[in-house]
């Protein structure tokens, strides 16, 4: 007998056509200043095309970016064929595999926070961007050492078909202000594409002596010292030559618009009202300078168009758009600090950094839309190649059990076929092979393996469980880590406990026909486990999603000192800072076979990724200036170990006890004791949730009616919302 319960439907995959384009007088002008270098340009168009996303079905069309620098050899004209390599951010915590026709829904694991995790969680699909930039000189490389000051004046001149070169400059006045340079320039590479633009520090001595004005696309002012008065020149002549100036907290003003200082605003938490491009408004609360925008009445060439204003009864102007010249000069200032996260800021009050927690996404939307207007492409670069697999173990004896068990269930050619993801199994890395999403290979030498962001040593020792976790298939780059256990875990000894891990996903499946990423500094897995229909655990599996919740939780606030994390769980399947974002969440899949449920668990959870929204680093670091501590930042691969042990724990303790031995751990830390919900709809009657019954729904008390148990609608939105009393 075979019966799946899948927690969603949903099925998606990313459109996109990346095309490359050269005009007819930019090829004239190669074939005269580069004829030798003409032959190596490749115009191509490359067209990958599945079925179309109903969110993210896209054409994105960009220039090829050609340069010539006056005096170079053949050598470095060589150069221009190098690809940039591609960066990816972006989404969603958890990915689950779905099929049609096959499965039914259980309510408890359908619903969309599941699905894509929250879309605030991480931002999106990446599409590709066909942008050539030739490699710059490794001073110039926008790597975290230190630049030469003379990078800029080593000039490369583009032939570029949008006008000025692709290169974005931040200044940050007198000071070197490395650390200051870093954290700008890391919110920009999170807004526009990467792959597009290089960024650079302009130095002060740089201001009048480089030939920046003419070399480079936008100008970043982000000081708030005063601008002297041959920088400000310089400054205007760069717009006059139709550069973009866009400017944080800065003195920097110009014609109809001069700054006011207004003390009682300095450092201080404000909401903001933005006015967008589709004359849409958005609300958000921004840490301020202090100082405001007022008009000059002048009669100059410059136009002044106000973004944004407080939201109070001054209304006071914060975020202006000047346009300056004929040539497309244009400049948009803020006093309000939209370059600063959280962690770079010295906030004062907990409500104070909640407010701006949960204003993060949104302060990430105004950017994009503020460096679109001026001029900017923030479509998002491409998705990441996949890597091989590495077949690891916490345990040697484990690990050679299972290369043991592998020979009698593999063909000759090493291969394990399944109708998700057939994997074969090869001994090192320098066995060349396609990887597809259909067919990756699975490297079992443990000692060729390193990762930048997965310690094997750091899991070993956070792992402390008796079978669940023990053989690790483990990529940088994978589709779905739900898939990839898919043909192994039937067959596989139990002892065996297999988990996949992953750095980032490119088919994380979420809601509404979106495709999700998932961002580096996210703890993603799949662990499966088995559970014996005729036991506790197993007459009660929709209990799972609730024990892996409080695993994620317990596996920070049990360790020493960390006790005071505001980390939570709430029902059924999420992992929130404290009832105010989530950062996590669980999906689940059953599969009965015989008397056994084989389940996939999928779970993910933001430990080292600030932005877009929140992460677990991020309650440390909050909970350190709060209390004076000093408790070290976590990482990955020790949260999903812990997370592995604690939950292997729990479940051992609900097969003796059942839901008493585990429910006063979970009510410790969930988030709605006392919370009031509206049964049916919006306008339904309120009631009071009291706890979940022993089949994990959720038990509300409604008044002259006693406690009953409650099921989700099937919405899906959100799953506290028009929940129904089931008929008896």
């Amino acid at each position: 007998m075979l019966c799946k319960f899948h927690a969603d439907n949903n099925n998606l995959c990313p459109s996109f056509f990346i095309s490359v384009h050269l005009q007819e007088s930019t090829l004239k002008e190669l074939a005269q200043v580069a004829p030798s270098v003409k032959e190596q340009i490749v115009s191509s168009t490359q067209m990958d095309e599945v079925t179309p996303a109903a969110t993210f079905g896209t054409t994105v069309k960009s220039g090829l970016e050609i340069a010539e620098s006056a005096g170079q050899g053949e050598e470095e004209k060589s150069k221009l064929e190098k690809e940039s390599e591609h960066e990816d951010e972006s989404n969603s915590l958890s990915d689950k595999e779905t099929g049609a026709g096959e499965h039914h829904h259980l309510h408890l694991s359908s619903c969309h926070e599941c699905l894509q995790l929250e879309n605030s969680t991480i931002e999106s699909v990446r599409f590709a961007s066909a942008e050539n930039i030739p490699e710059l000189p490794d001073d110039c490389s926008s790597k975290l050492e230190e630049k030469n000051d003379d990078c800029l004046s080593r000039g490369v001149k583009r032939v570029n078909l949008a006008g000025k070169p692709p290169n974005i400059l931040i200044y940050l006045g007198s000071e070197t202000a490395k650390v200051e340079f870093e954290q700008v320039k890391s919110i920009l590479q999170e807004c526009i594409d990467a792959d597009s633009y290089t960024i650079y520090q302009l130095h002060e001595e740089q201001v009048l002596k480089d030939p920046w004005v003419d070399n480079s696309l936008l100008l970043i002012i982000a000081t708030e010292e005063p601008i002297s008065e041959e920088n400000h020149k310089q400054f205007m002549k760069f717009l006059s030559k139709g550069g973009k100036i866009l400017g944080f907290s800065s003195a920097f003003t110009f014609d109809g618009i001069q700054i006011k200082r207004k003390s009682k605003l300095k450092k201080t938490v404000h909401e903001l009202v933005v006015s967008k491009m589709d004359s849409t408004e958005i609300k958000l609360n921004l840490l301020l300078s202090g100082y405001i925008f007022e008009e000059v009445m002048k009669e100059d060439t410059s136009k002044v168009k106000t973004l944004s204003r407080l939201n109070d009864t001054d209304k006071d102007t914060v975020i202006v758009h000047l346009t300056y010249g004929d040539s497309g000069g244009e400049a948009i200032l803020s006093q309000a600090h939209l370059e600063l996260d959280i962690n770079s800021m010295d906030v004062q009050t907990e409500e104070d950094f909640n407010l701006l927690k949960k204003s993060n996404t949104k302060r990430y939307e105004v950017l994009k839309e503020i460096l679109i207007l001026l001029g900017l492409s923030c479509e998002l670069s491409e998705i990441p190649v996949l890597t091989p697999i590495y077949l690891l173990s916490s345990d040697e004896e484990i690990h050679l059990s299972f290369l043991k068990w592998l020979e009698g269930n593999v063909d000759a050619e090493g291969l394990r076929a399944s109708s998700k993801v057939s994997l074969k199994f090869v001994s090192s890395s320098e066995s060349k092979m396609e990887i597809t999403p259909s067919l990756m290979p699975v490297i079992t030498e443990m000692g060729s393996f390193s990762s930048e962001h997965f310690s094997l040593k750091t899991y070993q020792q956070n792992l402390q469980s008796k079978k669940l976790g023990k053989i690790l298939l483990f990529a940088e780059v994978t589709t779905t880590t739900m898939n990839l256990l898919d043909g192994l875990m039937f067959e596989l000894p139990e002892e065996m406990g297999l988990i996949a891990i992953a750095v980032r996903q490119t088919q994380g499946k979420g809601r509404g026909g979106n495709v999700w990423l998932s961002p580096v500094g996210c703890a993603l897995s799949t662990l499966h486990i088995a559970i014996p229909l005729h036991s506790n655990l197993g007459q009660r599996i929709p209990f799972i999603q609730h024990l892996v919740s409080l695993a994620v939780v317990e596996s920070v606030r049990s360790i020493p000192g960390y006790e005071g994390i505001d980390l939570r769980v709430k029902w059924p399947n999420d992992i929130y800072y404290s009832d105010l974002m989530k950062l996590g969440g669980v999906l689940v899949t059953s599969t009965l076979i015989e008397t056994t449920f084989h389940i996939l668990i999928g779970f993910g959870f933001n430990v080292n990724n600030s932005n877009p929204t929140i992460c677990i680093n991020d309650l440390i670091t909050k909970f350190n200036k709060e209390e004076g501590t000093k408790l070290k930042p976590l990482t990955a691969d020790c949260l999903i170990a812990r997370t592995v042990t604690v939950l292997e724990r729990l479940i051992d303790i609900f097969q003796e006890k059942g839901p008493n031995g585990v429910l006063p751990r979970y009510y410790k830390y969930w988030i709605h004791s006392g919370k009031q919900v509206r049964l049916h709809s919006e306008e339904g009657p309120i009631a009071w949730i009291v706890g979940i019954d022993d089949y994990g729904f959720l038990q509300v008390h409604e008044e002259g009616k006693g406690v009953e148990s409650v099921h989700p609608d099937g919405n899906s939105f959100d799953m506290l919302r028009n929940l129904i009393v089931p008929k008896h």
